[in-house]
């Protein structure tokens, strides 16, 4: 199959300039609505993925997201979400930019063109066969995320992509890819827009799937979320008085001796099997 940049095609949209703000929000809110579609295409390919990252990371393996721009970026809040959400070590889920940390607010000119530079920045975190490299690129064919997971595929770890483009040269170099086909842009090459809205998209299906399947969700609830903030405090109590069937005085005293809600539930459910 030829390959063909979608992403870069010429928008279905002309005269932009000349649209009321109305018919802006409209339009772009119309081409937004194709995304969940071409992420349900892709869920047969996600599936595979996460497998693979539930049986390295439950063997003591870690993930790692490297992208350039605003793929990059998504990767970096991607893996910085799950340490608070689902209470995990920051060493689990770990993003990596083309350009290095200054890159997540600023652009930093021809880092994305680096064909060592993704190397040099996983061996960095001692890169092993136990973990799992996912390369996110839009396009499909940035070489800082390309030669990356050539390198790691010549070692042995395993690889998985996430593009808006068929055959691209990311997904022929992937073990596992995903492509989610979004279309043009409604800027023309824009790819921030429905091709970042679907890349978020399946980065959280990874990672809440991937939590579940190692048990940092009971239920519905997120029992090994960080009580960071006044907010989760407030949720954690909750869920130890509606699993416990306590007082909301008895699950604050709880939560804060124990600072975790699984092991609150726990200990209390301990406690009365030894005064039974």
């Amino acid at each position: 199959m030829k390959f063909i940049k979608t992403t870069e095609q010429d928008s279905n949209y002309n005269d932009l300039e000349k649209m009321s703000v109305s018919e802006l929000l409209t339009n772009i809110n119309s081409e937004d609505k194709s995304v969940p579609l071409a992420v349900e295409k892709a869920i047969p390919q996600i599936e595979v993925l996460v497998n693979q990252i539930v049986e390295k990371l439950q063997n003591g393996g870690r993930l790692f997201y490297i992208g350039a721009g605003t793929s990059g970026r998504l990767g970096i809040l991607d893996a910085s979400e799950c340490p608070p959400t689902f209470g995990v070590s920051h060493n689990l889920v770990i993003g990596l930019i083309a350009g290095g940390d200054i890159a997540i607010r600023e652009a930093v000119e021809f880092a994305e063109d680096s064909k060592t530079q993704a190397w040099e920045d996983l061996q960095a975190y001692k890169i092993n066969p136990k973990d799992v490299v996912v390369g996110i690129a839009a396009s499909g064919t940035t070489p800082y995320v390309i030669s990356g997971l050539d390198i790691c595929n010549q070692n042995h770890i395993v690889t998985g992509c996430i593009t808006c483009n068929s055959e691209s040269p990311l997904s022929n170099t992937a073990k596992y890819p995903i492509e989610v086909i979004v279309g043009p842009e409604f800027v023309t090459g824009s790819s921030r827009m429905k091709a970042g809205t679907a890349q978020k998209l399946v980065l959280n299906m990874i990672t809440t799937s991937v939590m579940i399947k190692l048990g940092h969700i009971k239920g519905n609830k997120m029992v090994d979320m960080q009580l960071s903030n006044n907010k989760l405090v407030e949720r954690g109590t909750k869920m130890i008085m509606n699993e416990l069937h306590i007082s909301k005085k008895e699950a604050e005293q709880l939560l804060n001796k124990y600072k975790n809600v699984r092991k609150a539930i726990q200990k209390y459910n301990d406690g009365n099997k030894k005064n039974q």
